[in-house]
């Protein structure tokens, strides 16, 4: 009869099964940690990195946020973000708030101080004259033809834009131009007694050739001057100006019908160029929607815009004095002229096929 044992020495085999079979737990648990570990790693690298490749871009107008040009960035970035789920914000400045205006918006995006912006196009005629086509005088009188002009002519708009780094986004058609003045203009000779801003060198060749004292400025520094008395008179739309309260100064409108302008949403390449396909076919068509968004908003733009011209007191000149419209068609011929020369073949055959419409 065998003496009393301690317990685990009574059944040396099973306890030898039980240490071999600890042992073997031991080495799994510790062969499988470094996978689990590197897994959970991987998972983790994978949700911060879905996370930080969130993409923002910092777009700007130099117009408020109720003017056509604002709205339309509005409503690119609301689109933007529910075609990309989020992954890519728009975050706008609007009525130059960060002080750069449209002519200084291709070099701010390029150098990365904004993604992008929606210029006054007459403003980007010096990157490459094609880009001042939509402001060229008494050339489109309707959004049916402005809207088949800038159709043609966007192809040349892109190239340019694509040689200097720049993306083309949208078009927004603006309403119609006209004179803002201090005082009613009965006719031609009218003209000599203005102090005018003007929106691009065109329109400045066109009012000095008029008799007008004429000079481009962009709006902050127009504003400026109309604030100091210097200027008594804006050649812009009743867009622009109501959305700027002109009225405060200038309280006559002459509808001359000048021009129906495009300004240009745009961004750097680069930025464009960082995303995915997917997500570039999903920008791009937010950009499709804001254009057409703004296409219909256009219709009732004009109408909307005059009746609050007229309650804040503006007297409304339509149509404008014959002889006013005949002296500005006449100083425009030359300008035209020089564009045609400037811009190319392909630019001065869009002009003559809306001349022909």
């Amino acid at each position: 009869m065998l003496p009393d044992l301690p317990l685990p020495m009574r059944c040396p085999a099973k306890r030898i099964r039980s240490i071999l079979a600890f042992a073997a737990c031991v080495a799994l648990v510790l062969n499988v940690a470094p996978a689990v570990a590197e897994v959970a790693a991987q998972v983790t690298a994978e949700a911060t990195t879905e996370v930080t490749a969130k993409v923002t871009w910092q777009m700007t107008t130099e117009y408020p946020e109720n003017n056509i040009s604002g709205i339309g960035l509005a409503t690119f970035a609301s689109r933007v973000s529910d075609r990309t789920h989020g992954f890519v914000t728009v975050t706008n400045a609007f009525d130059n708030k960060l002080k750069i205006n449209s002519g200084e918006m291709p070099h701010a995006a390029l150098d990365g101080r904004i993604a992008g912006g929606d210029a006054f196009a007459g403003a980007l005629s010096g990157l490459d004259p094609v880009l001042g086509l939509s402001t060229l005088p008494f050339l489109v009188q309707s959004v049916e033809l402005a809207r088949a002009t800038n159709l043609r002519a966007r192809p040349l708009y892109e190239k340019a834009l694509a040689a200097r780094g720049l993306k083309l986004l949208y078009l927004t058609i603006w309403p119609a131009t006209g004179l803002w003045s201090e005082h009613a203009l009965q006719g031609a000779d009218d003209l000599p007694k203005l102090n005018l801003r003007t929106y691009d060198a065109n329109s400045s060749a066109v009012m000095r050739a008029a008799g007008a004292n004429a000079q481009f400025l962009p709006m902050d520094a127009a504003l400026a001057g109309l604030k100091e008395h210097r200027l008594n008179a804006f050649l812009t739309s009743g867009d622009g100006g109501a959305g700027r309260k002109l009225w405060d100064f200038l309280p006559h409108f002459t509808a001359i019908n000048y021009a129906m302008p495009v300004s240009i949403a745009f961004m750097r390449s680069e930025a464009f160029a960082e995303l995915s396909e997917p997500m570039q076919r999903e920008v791009m068509a937010a950009a499709a929607e804001t254009e057409q968004s703004q296409l219909a908003l256009l219709a009732h733009r004009t109408s909307e815009n005059y009746a609050r011209m007229r309650d804040n007191g503006v007297t409304i000149a339509e149509p404008a004095p014959p002889s006013l419209l005949a002296e500005l068609r006449k100083a425009a011929t030359a300008t035209v002229s020089a564009w045609e020369a400037q811009a190319g073949a392909d630019a001065a055959a869009i002009v003559e096929w809306a001349r022909r419409q």
